[in-house]
């Protein structure tokens, strides 16, 4: 029996389609598994590197991001923030954010002082948490927010002691009209403040979502799908031109 290669139009289409998706999909989870690989790498070198000292001079967050930094200088006690919607370990509670104002400057830093449950008998009532007083010298990890969850409607205007859902340095420093660094330091040395029982701060961050070979699956299957949409091609053209 001879073998002939029957074209037929509307399956071309539809190949040369398929195979256009899966290779466009294929190369973005390429592209994204580079990406993370990229943050991988970004996040060992910061770790790595010695404390950087944060001082009044801006700095870019970018630049910065996942650095460990140090500051010296001293917590705005009356302007606590707590990030609402940031369960830990399956227990509900806030991110505790504070300005912390650097020594000899009028720049401040925004600080994720740790994490506090929340009480659930009256979820309007906030965690008692002290603040250290005079100046003192914190270690953190430099991170470019506070992370972000989804928001229903408009937010309030800004304002000391409340419970907001997401924040940034910027929206400080416009409500405060103090001067900030565009980026968030996640605490992660004591400052003596920590408390015990059940309103003690956590400082247990959520490390970055990598997923390099989740990534990278995605991209095999997308690759396979238009190497499978080109085959049955063929193989279904042959077959065809094989009953003429």
């Amino acid at each position: 029996m001879r073998l002939r290669f029957r074209f037929k139009l509307i399956p071309f289409i539809a190949t040369v389609l398929l195979v256009a998706l899966g290779i466009s999909l294929g190369q973005w989870q390429d592209r994204r598994a580079g990406e993370k690989l990229a943050l991988e790498a970004k996040l060992l070198a910061g770790a790595a590197a010695a404390p950087l000292a944060i001082g009044a001079e801006p700095l870019k967050a970018a630049d910065i991001e996942y650095r460990r930094v140090t500051l010296t200088g001293q917590f705005l006690g009356a302007w606590p923030l707590y990030l609402d919607n940031r369960p830990h370990q399956g227990r509900a509670g806030f991110y505790l954010l504070m300005p912390f104002r650097l020594a000899g400057t009028n720049m401040h830093v925004l600080v994720a002082r740790g994490w506090v449950p929340r009480n659930t008998g009256d979820r309007n009532r906030l965690p008692d948490t002290p603040t250290p007083s005079g100046t003192i010298t914190i270690e953190g990890r430099a991170r470019l927010n506070a992370g972000h969850v989804m928001e229903l409607g408009e937010a309030p205007p800004l304002g000391a002691q409340l419970i907001v859902q997401n924040v940034t340095p910027q929206q400080v420093a416009e409500a405060t009209k103090f001067a900030f660094q565009p980026f968030v330091v996640e605490q992660t040395s004591a400052d003596g403040s920590e408390g015990s029982g059940p309103a003690a701060l956590v400082r247990d961050w959520p490390a970055p979502a990598l997923g390099v070979d989740k990534h990278r699956g995605y991209a095999f299957q997308w690759y396979a799908l238009a190497a499978m949409a080109l085959i049955f091609f063929i193989v279904t053209g042959f077959r065809s031109g094989s009953k003429q």
